[in-house]
């Protein structure tokens, strides 16, 4: 039996974790005016930080096709694949996981059942769920138990982030440009949190090295964890950030950077943690 794990480019996983255990990423678009780039495909990261840093408007996302997730399922199957389980940005946020239900009804059948599941994370979030799900495939658990494991963890899964600037919280709409400039000035720090699938509000830091501070506190007090993820869109703080982490957590850390689709919402000099509270 060989169960194979889909999910899509908003995971944000490091292209080593990728190839390690043999994830399928569907990617994401990002369109910019009348130009559409793939998420980390065709468009370098620096391109896109620059090209954001000029837009008056924040680039629209764009969820993959059905006909994209059905090709990749049929690869999957020509590989050998038995069974697929596929975990999807949350739904509240994005049509993502729509078209993967649909492309799977189009190729699922009894021999190669295909399950779409509902990670109700983002970026790093989802993809430490992709990563345990495939851990799972590759030392021989079915299809059954994969879908009951991550229906396990995805409650366990928490996502916190720091923003550094409100430049597309204003783009957006979602601050007053009066707002934004009040808040630059008094180097206010809107901390983000994922709940219940959607992105909250999580608190407010007067500088960057209290906001930094709070998510490793928030690490530190979150009782035992198995599992640690920093995500970061152009930070230069980055390591000294991780090495702050590894005096309250022993294990390893993943970390990634924020990819276009989640970037164009965040803001560069994002820094968050994704981490999963023990059983």
């Amino acid at each position: 039996m060989s169960i194979r794990i889909v999910t899509d480019s908003s995971s944000d996983l490091p292209p080593d974790l990728v190839a390690q255990w043999g994830i399928c990423v569907v990617a994401l678009s990002v369109r910019f005016g009348d130009g559409d780039f793939v998420d980390s495909t065709t468009i370098p990261a620096q391109q896109f930080w620059e090209q954001c840093g000029a837009s008056p408007v924040l680039p629209e996302t764009t969820a993959p096709s059905p006909g994209q997730f059905e090709t990749s399922y049929r690869r999957l199957i020509a590989e050998g694949a038995t069974g697929i389980v596929v975990v999807s940005l949350s739904s509240s946020l994005s049509a993502t996981m729509q078209s993967a239900e649909l492309a799977a009804k189009s190729v699922t059948t009894p021999e190669i059942p295909i399950v779409v599941i509902d990670s109700r994370s983002v970026s790093l979030g989802l993809g430490l769920v992709a990563v345990s799900c495939a851990q799972r495939a590759r030392a021989g658990g079915s299809l059954n138990d994969i879908v009951a494991h991550a229906n396990d963890i995805i409650p366990r899964t928490r996502v916190f982030g720091a923003l550094d600037t409100l430049d597309n919280l204003k783009k957006g709409g979602r601050i007053g440009g009066a707002k934004a400039l009040m808040a630059s000035v008094l180097s206010i720090k809107p901390i983000i949190e994922v709940r219940n699938g959607l992105v909250e509000e999580g608190g407010r830091q007067r500088t960057r090295t209290k906001a930094l501070n709070f998510l490793r506190d928030t690490v530190k007090n979150s009782g035992p964890i198995e599992s640690l993820a920093v995500l970061h869109a152009q930070c230069g703080d980055v390591d000294a950030f991780t090495a702050s982490l590894r005096e309250v957590y022993d294990g390893e850390i993943v970390v990634g950077d924020i990819g276009p689709v989640i970037g164009s919402h965040a803001g560069s000099g994002t820094i968050g943690v994704a981490f999963r509270v023990r059983a």
